[in-house]
């Protein structure tokens, strides 16, 4: 007995080598626990809001250890700079207070996670040996850290005052669905949910349902296997590999960074239904984007507002020429891309995007551009685009993503292709899956939605039963973290 309870006693600490995920097994109790839990207290909003809190602490301790102080610590400085600049009544009073909330929000995020890129790329250009620092870059921070800032800017800027309470705002920043990985929930979509009423009608748990179970299907399913399986071997030694199976791991990885990242972003939504609160959308079937401008509409839309609220329009976006809008454009991509991750891979697909935003600006102009025939052309060179510029986004070098090209112009035999279906089918046809549920028209879930909202409860708790034997049969593979925790 003393055996099992000090076995779940260390379940219960932190492990930096198995971090807390949606698709693990401690997550599904850890889950349920709150469920049963929750619905005691859902009508006394108070105390809902102070165990939803503790709740989201303890997931992200369960996440990143310790570096839970450093999230406290960010609500805290943010909570009080928002509040510092709605008192201030100078201009110039609150652009000071505003300038100590980019201090900390960019001086906390460079650290963590651009101090080696720094350090690198000094040593490549000066020849010089500076040693890397051992730093470990805290879940979720690009997240979390963009999330508080925009507080502050929007109380800056009038759009919102700031909440009262610091215990309200500290569960805004925290709560535990979106905390890692996104969407980024501004504060004026989220704080006036946080004392509402809980009530969950059967439209609400069908749609949470579906969210939650197209999540595990797309990451657990499509996205893991896809990585283990295939993607992973070409990415990681494209020279050992074909022009065609090159080819195929790019189209492959297109659909597995969808998944992955659309399949958290589902779950957490759904997580969040259940509990009483709404999230926003997040994606909107990218690859059928007829531009590239359609694309960031539809791709991470919480980030992509992100960086046009914060940084096209305050660097002057299409109000100063032509000239001035291509610069902002490209600035913007670019930061964008650094925020992605501390290399030059990610600076240049940020880049290569920008590009291609500049060109939809021309397309655009034109009236053929709105033809029904030209957009599924142009659908089609989009999706080809955005394909090519994962080859830099997922390659570890830009040396292992030139082989790449290289291998698919050069080494290029669709005899091969016969022989890579053979041996593999499974891969070949959770592609083919992938991208058949991604084309699928949108009225068919919001039919699916509608038979499950209609059905009786039981029906409704087979559907939850199935959704949890998916969580185990995904964590008695080999769980992968999901792609953008590394962001």
């Amino acid at each position: 007995m003393s055996a099992i309870l000090d076995q779940i006693i260390a379940s219960l600490a932190y492990d930096p080598q198995r971090p807390l995920l949606f698709n693990s097994t401690f997550f599904l109790f850890f889950f349920i626990a709150v469920l049963l839990v929750y619905p005691l207290i859902a009508d006394r909003s108070k105390l809902r809001v102070w165990f939803l809190l503790l709740v989201s602490l303890y997931f992200y301790f369960k996440t990143s250890g310790l570096f839970v102080i450093l999230l406290i610590a960010t609500a805290l400085i943010n909570y009080l700079i928002g509040s510092a600049i709605y008192k201030t009544k100078k201009r110039g009073g609150q652009r000071a207070w505003l300038m100590m909330s980019v201090i900390w929000n960019l001086g906390t995020l460079g650290y963590f996670k651009y101090t080696n890129f720094i350090i690198d790329t000094i040593n490549q250009i000066s020849g010089s040996s500076l040693p890397l620092l051992d730093i470990f870059l805290p879940v979720g921070i690009s997240f979390f850290t963009f999330q508080t800032w925009s507080y502050t800017l929007d109380i800056f800027y009038g759009k919102i005052k700031p909440t009262e309470s610091f215990r309200d705002f500290a569960f805004f920043v925290s709560f535990f669905p979106q905390l890692v990985a996104g969407p980024i929930v501004r504060a004026g979509y989220f704080i006036p949910q946080i004392h509402k009423r809980v009530s969950l009608d059967r439209d609400t748990v069908a749609r949470a349902l579906i969210l939650i179970f197209a999540g595990l299907i797309k990451k657990g399913v499509i996205a893991d296997y896809l990585s283990i399986n295939f993607v992973d071997r070409v990415f990681d030694s494209p020279a050992l590999f074909s022009g065609v199976e090159n080819l195929i791991a790019i189209y492959a990885y297109a659909l597995q960074i969808y998944c992955d990242f659309s399949g958290y972003s589902d779950i957490a939504i759904g997580i969040a239904a259940l509990l009483g609160y709404d999230l926003p959308i997040n994606f909107n079937r990218p690859y059928k984007a007829a531009t590239i401008t359609d694309f960031w509409r539809r791709w991470h839309i919480s980030l992509s507002t992100w960086l046009r609220d914060y940084i096209y329009i305050p660097l002057g976006g299409n109000r100063k020429g032509k000239s001035r809008q291509s610069m902002n454009l490209l600035a913007t991509m670019l930061l964008g891309g650094l925020w992605h991750g501390a290399s030059w891979n990610f600076v240049f697909w940020g880049g290569l995007h920008g590009i291609g935003l500049l060109f939809d600006k021309i397309w655009l102009s034109f009236k053929i551009a709105n033809n029904r025939i030209v957009k599924a052309f142009t659908t089609i060179i989009t999706f080809h685009f955005v394909c090519f510029s994962w080859i830099l986004f997922r390659n570890r070098s830009l040396t292992d993503g030139w082989i790449m090209i290289q291998k698919i112009i050069g080494s290029f035999n669709f005899s091969i292709f016969a022989p890579w279906l053979a041996q593999y089918q499974i891969i070949a046809f959770l592609i083919a899956l992938g991208y058949l549920m991604h084309w699928t028209p949108q009225s068919w879930k919001g039919g699916m939605q509608n038979a499950i909202g209609k059905a009786p409860v039981i029906v409704q708790s087979l559907v939850l039963a199935l959704i949890i034997w998916l969580l185990f049969q995904a964590s008695s593979a080999d769980v992968q973290p999901f792609i953008y925790f590394q962001f």
